[in-house]
């Protein structure tokens, strides 16, 4: 921007100093100036499918014989600059504004309009194409703002994080096969249990990325319905009946999604549940998340004092400024912490969700857009990094995972059937006391004979359901 000026007048904000350069207008300079609170910005999703809407809105409002051909051409063309990303320069407003999204909204309007008016051989701010009167038209930031955050946020799912999500998934079942004849010991409480296939141990990571995938594939319906249409409470005033469909059509046409008018205007505009709902399922994935690679971190701890039943492969030459040749879980602690990064913002998501919902409008809609198309691309790009760089290079330690599983003392799980609970209680509880395995106690107590210990103490006849002892029950 230079420091030359022009003065542009606006019906609320009055005679307003903007830059000579800019395609902005009065509403947004003015906006600039009030809203100096961080450095968060709209996003290029949520910007260009701002533009989007703007289009598609021009469209209908030509076909409706609504608007001059002439004027509608013009911003048709303005607002697919925007939505390629032409004019980014020009959306700087913070997401901390007016709850309704009114100032980025009003942002578009004026961007679009000078930019028109410029096809149209004219002037910067002389208004020939209007932001309200021809830009908006027929419209609300109360139906444009909502519609905009239910298509960016339904495109960058299909786009960004169901694909990864779904990737991340299938990685995983081809490490549960591949490690599926590989006994090790099970762990609860941290503690010893029972046998378990290091392959099913996978199998149930990647049984999470499946459910997963299948919650955020249940909010597409939700993010489906569109509130574009209802303008300022949801009765439409203003705006001609077959507006809301062609532009719903349009925009449909655009993204190859099949959106719909909102079945009700006034839930699509005083509530957010959808953007809620879709944040749920965004902090679930993260929760899970965070779960497998904590899981990971543990199993491949050590090397030399840790479980060290997995290996993940090095990503990075040394995990440590001081101490040479650490090599630490660098991947699954970014994971980690994207996961954090989710679950916050579905706090604020639902703060806003239940806070700023009052009577006809939700007025926190700018920070529910940006974190939710935040979470979006987080965790899809957290979902990429697995996928691509930890999952299909683990290892498993096959020694030491056989070793630990034969020497848990949980495997006298198998015995109480055949002995009882107590006895079985007690020949664990002497085997750790007097540093024995299972089979000397027994064997010394005379309790079971070597071919029966043999077939009972089996780790891996242990990972399938089942008794072992049905014919060695003493009762």
């Amino acid at each position: 921007m230079t420091e030359d000026y022009r003065i542009e007048s606006d019906s609320l904000v009055g005679d307003v100093k903007v830059p000579e350069d800019a395609l902005y207008g009065p509403q947004t300079q003015v906006a600039l100036e009030n809203f100096n609170i961080s450095e968060l910005r709209f996003d290029r999703e949520f910007i260009r499918t701002l533009g989007l809407v703007k289009d598609a809105a021009a469209r209908a409002n030509v076909e409706l014989d609504l608007l001059d051909e002439a004027r509608g051409e013009a911003i048709q063309q303005a607002a697919g600059e925007v939505t390629d990303g032409e004019h980014d320069d020009e959306f700087q407003l913070n997401i901390f504004q007016l709850g309704s999204g009114t100032n980025t909204n009003m942002n578009a309007n004026e961007v679009i309009a000078n930019r028109a008016a410029e096809l149209l051989g004219e002037e910067r701010g002389s208004r020939h194409v209007h932001p309200n009167d021809h830009v908006n038209k027929g419209q609300s930031s109360n139906d444009v703002i909502p519609t905009t955050i239910h298509v960016s946020t339904r495109v960058a799912v299909e786009s960004q994080l169901l694909p990864e999500l779904t990737r991340l998934q299938e990685e995983l079942e081809a490490k549960a096969t591949a490690f599926d004849d590989i006994v090790k010991t099970g762990r609860t409480h941290l503690q010893d249990a029972t046998p378990i296939r290091l392959g099913q141990e996978f199998s149930g990571y990647a049984s999470q990325m499946e459910h997963g995938v299948e919650r955020i594939e249940g909010t597409r319906d939700s993010l489906e319905e569109l509130a574009i249409g209802g303008t300022a409470v949801g009765t439409g005033l203003n705006t001609h009946p077959e507006f809301p469909e062609l532009v719903v059509s349009h925009v449909s046409d655009e993204t190859g999604i099949t959106f719909r008018e909102a079945e009700n205007h006034f839930e699509a505009q005083a509530a957010r549940d959808a953007i809620v709902e879709l944040s749920g399922a965004m902090k679930t994935v993260a929760v899970s998340l965070m779960k497998v690679t904590n899981d990971l971190r543990w199993l491949s701890s050590g090397p030399r004092s840790g479980l060290g039943e997995i290996s993940l492969p090095t990503v990075q030459p040394s995990g440590s400024s001081i101490m040479p040749g650490k090599l630490n879980p660098v991947i699954c602690e970014a994971v980690n912490q994207v996961a954090a990064q989710v679950i916050g913002n579905d706090t604020a998501i639902t703060t806003a969700g239940h806070a700023g919902g009052n009577f006809e409008i939700n007025v926190m809609k700018p920070v529910m857009a940006y974190n939710a198309l935040q979470s979006v691309q987080l965790l899809g790009s957290a979902c990429e990094l697995l996928a691509d760089q930890i999952v299909p290079g683990i290892e498993a330690k096959t020694n030491i995972c056989e070793r630990n599983a034969d020497r848990s003392l949980s495997l006298v799980t198998a015995l109480a059937p055949a002995v009882g609970y107590d006895l079985a209680a007690s020949i664990a509880g002497e085997a750790l006391a007097e540093d024995e395995t299972l089979e000397e106690v027994t064997l010394k107590r005379n309790v079971l004979d070597q071919e029966k210990l043999d077939r009972l103490l089996d780790p891996r006849r242990m990972t399938s359901r089942g008794y072992l002892a049905d014919e060695d029950r003493s009762d």
